[in-house]
């Protein structure tokens, strides 16, 4: 449809939505016109009033022109009225739209708006109400599938909002439960019936209940300062407990668990726990309250116990680091389990000590028992924070 065909009463319109706009205006000029006699000046007078009074309301240039064309038109019809002392010329008869012979100079400043409009109408009327109403019907889908999305964001993030806070209610009410469990059992040991070590040590009493529930628990950590206190679980992989909580459910809090190479039955020179970094302060999502050293200060200690045996254990050494290539010559303190001898002990000591982001003034000697705690960092790509402590009872 090119620029001649956007013609309403004369006025040319440049997209297709504003001359809906004008045909709007031109259907509700057509029924004034076809209720009003423009031949009578007492009813042109009559509608010019209630124009101004914005009792008929229009949405483009066309009703704005044909209010100036009432109001000339009334003009007209007075000045007439009174050249003519009342008497109706005949001349007037016809007026239909606005008569040429009356309101010549108007048609003429308007341009031809009649003929064109006309001419523009009969040709492309029918096709532009249904482009209108298609334009309608494109424009209410849009809207209606906007807000169909709209809605399901918003009752997909308030299901999931519902769905993470009942997850963290049961697991806090569970982990209680468990710990309430390890509490209530009595002092003591119970002896264990191992395949493949027969001759382990006998297990706590109080861990005899946790244990008969998941036979892969080997321990329980507790560091209060952090809001740790979760039992530990073992596999035969480091991946199995990233997801899967202490009932062997499905869980994207995972557990804390021990370093698949590590020996809880027989504790290795330096044992290694994993837990995520939550940002709501589950699992280790807390542990990076160590970087302060105020935090340290008072907190320096913490309670790790096996199944086996109680432990209190003192931090040594707070650092960052990061999972590196095997091509990689560094210190992997993820690496560091059992010591070859002292000599290498003392290296992984010295190691860890340069990295520490302060001094604990705490030590370790070969033949100490140590335990690492590693929990994501996200100062860097694969990065790691670390907290070592050296078993002290």
């Amino acid at each position: 449809m090119n620029e001649m065909e956007l013609v309403i009463r004369g006025r040319h319109f440049r997209t297709k939505n504003d001359y809906a706009l004008g045909y709007r205006d031109n259907r509700k000029i057509e029924q004034i016109e076809n209720s009003v006699d423009l031949t009578k000046l007492d009813e042109v007078s009559k509608l010019r009033s209630e124009l101004e009074k914005g009792q008929y309301r229009f949405e483009s240039l066309v009703g704005e022109d044909f209010i100036d064309e009432i109001i000339e038109l009334e003009q007209t019809l007075r000045s007439q009225a009174e050249a003519t002392k009342n008497t109706k010329n005949s001349s007037h008869n016809g007026y239909g739209r606005f008569n040429k012979s009356v309101n010549n100079k108007s048609a003429n400043d308007k341009k031809g708006k009649s003929a064109k409009n006309k001419s523009s109408l009969d040709d492309f009327d029918e096709e532009m109400k249904k482009e209108v109403l298609h334009q309608m019907k494109v424009n209410q889908i849009k809207r209606r599938v906007i807000l169909a999305i709209l809605a399901a964001c918003i009752l997909g993030s308030v299901g999931y909002l519902v769905f993470y806070f009942a997850l963290y209610e049961k697991n806090d009410f569970e982990y209680n439960s468990l710990a309430a469990l390890k509490k209530n059992d009595a002092g003591g040991t119970v002896h264990i019936n191992y395949t493949q070590e027969n001759d382990a040590p006998p297990i706590l009493k109080k861990y005899e209940t946790l244990y008969n529930k998941n036979k892969k628990i080997v321990g329980w950590i507790t560091i209060k300062g952090c809001n740790i206190d979760y039992p530990v679980m073992q596999t035969n992989n480091n991946e199995y407990y990233l997801d899967h909580n202490y009932q062997q459910d499905y869980d994207k809090n995972g557990s804390i668990f021990m370093d698949m190479n590590c020996t809880p039955a027989f504790p290795n020179d330096n044992m290694i726990l994993y837990g995520h970094h939550m940002k709501s302060g589950k699992m280790f999502g807390n542990l990076n309250y160590y970087a302060k050293q105020d935090f340290y200060s008072q907190n320096p200690t913490f309670t790790f116990d096996t199944i086996y045996e109680e432990g209190e254990y003192a931090v040594m050494y707070v650092f960052r680091s990061r999972i590196y290539s095997e091509e990689e010559i560094v210190f992997k303190y993820y690496q560091f389990i059992d010591a070859m001898s002292e000599d290498e002990f003392n290296s992984n000591m010295n190691e860890m000590a340069e990295l520490s982001l302060y001094d604990t003034g705490v030590s370790a000697t070969y033949g100490d028992k140590l335990i690492t705690l590693s929990t994501c960092d996200s100062s860097e790509p694969d990065g790691r924070f670390v907290v070592v402590a050296k078993k002290i009872r």
